[in-house]
């Protein structure tokens, strides 16, 4: 049962912290990285030649492709090395295309690996790793006061201005404005599946 709580709790921090970062600006995929999870499930299924380790990142209209790229990439592979690695590379870019398209995201590229992606992942990454979520779950719960609590401050902060100064009360209409919009967003996002959780199991393991 405190397992069950511990497990609630983080699900809605992780909502407020995808609300966060909405708010900051366009959230970092790891999905696309050549350290991703995807691109090292598509490693994994060509040297064990199992295409189901790549199946669950794509929707299920999606996966007759992924296993037609996959058939055509172990053929190519038996050629020779640059064969192999310009076949590898070719099937990364389709998967994780597809993935990402399941998701509703555009395809940029394959990143490299080693890219800050900022603390939210890496320590989201390690709490499933080590199966210890509080520290994850004080780290979202620090950036949600920081976000809201600073926002919180700067409209009480203008709150009390002269009727009569009219440049005043549009700083804190900005700030109310602002204020409002974030606590709105955050309480949307423990509402709602983050990124692609609902279109299936595609992003059963990610949230680019």
């Amino acid at each position: 049962m405190k397992f069950n709580r511990i497990t609630t709790k983080i699900s809605v921090l992780a909502g407020v912290s995808a609300a966060l970062l909405l708010a900051a600006g366009p959230a970092s995929a790891h999905c696309d990285g050549v350290d991703g999870p995807v691109i090292k499930a598509a490693q994994q299924a060509l040297d064990t030649g199992n295409v189901n380790r790549v199946l669950i990142w794509v929707q299920p209209s999606d996966q007759a492709q992924i296993k037609d790229a996959f058939r055509k990439t172990l053929d190519v592979r038996q050629l020779n090395s640059s064969a192999k690695n310009l076949a590898d590379y070719a099937f990364f870019e389709t998967l994780v295309r597809v993935h990402r398209a399941g998701e509703g995201a555009p395809y940029t590229g394959i990143k490299p690996a080693g890219r800050d992606l900022g603390p939210a992942v890496v320590a989201g990454d390690k709490a499933l790793e080590t199966g210890a979520v509080k520290p994850l779950a004080e780290m979202l719960t620090q950036a949600l006061h920081k976000s809201v609590g600073g926002q919180f401050k700067d409209v009480i902060a203008k709150k009390d201005f002269k009727v009569d100064d009219v440049a005043a009360g549009q700083e804190y209409v900005k700030a109310y404005v602002g204020y409002i919009h974030s606590v709105e967003r955050i309480y949307k996002a423990t509402e709602k599946p983050s990124h692609g959780t609902a279109q299936g199991p595609a992003a059963a393991a990610h949230q680019d």
